[in-house]
């Protein structure tokens, strides 16, 4: 019997696709549970229509993703620290205080754990800090660190 599942069905396959699996295993578990349904002529051109929405859904997500990071790269975020000894930054600038400097100068909300930061910032001066906005879109951000 050919089903569509519905949800991810371990050993079987993924949200969307359909599978071939014995008449048993589809009465008694993938059914009944709502894993998958029959592959049908009305099942599959819904399938085909869902998979139409969600490819127009993400191609929208990408674009507006585009948009944002062509907006994050024209700004460049001032963050200020105090200066210890020989005019080095005290401490460090870390992508959480990036992204709270980002939010308050410019309004931007971006997730600390996109911020691509390999290791905090210690000197003063500017430096381009990745920030990976969607798996296709990654925007720089410019980050100038100033003494207060």
């Amino acid at each position: 019997m050919k089903i569509i599942l519905l949800e991810d069905v371990k050993s079987l396959g993924k949200k969307g696709q359909i599978v071939n699996v014995s008449d048993g295993y589809a009465r008694n578990l993938i059914l009944p549970k709502k894993l998958g349904v029959e592959a049908n002529n009305k099942n599959l051109n819904e399938l085909k229509n869902q998979q139409k929405r969600d490819a127009k859904a993400a191609q929208e997500l990408l674009e507006e993703m585009q948009e944002y990071a062509k907006q994050i790269e024209e700004k460049t975020v001032e963050v200020t620290m105090k200066a210890g000894e020989g005019g080095r930054v005290f401490g460090s600038v870390s992508s959480k205080e990036i992204v709270t400097a980002a939010k308050e100068q410019f309004g931007f909300v971006i997730d600390k754990k996109k911020v691509q930061l390999p290791e905090p910032i210690r000197a003063f001066g500017y430096t381009d800090v990745p920030v990976k906005l969607h798996p296709q879109v990654t925007a720089t951000l410019r980050v100038h660190v100033a003494e207060k």
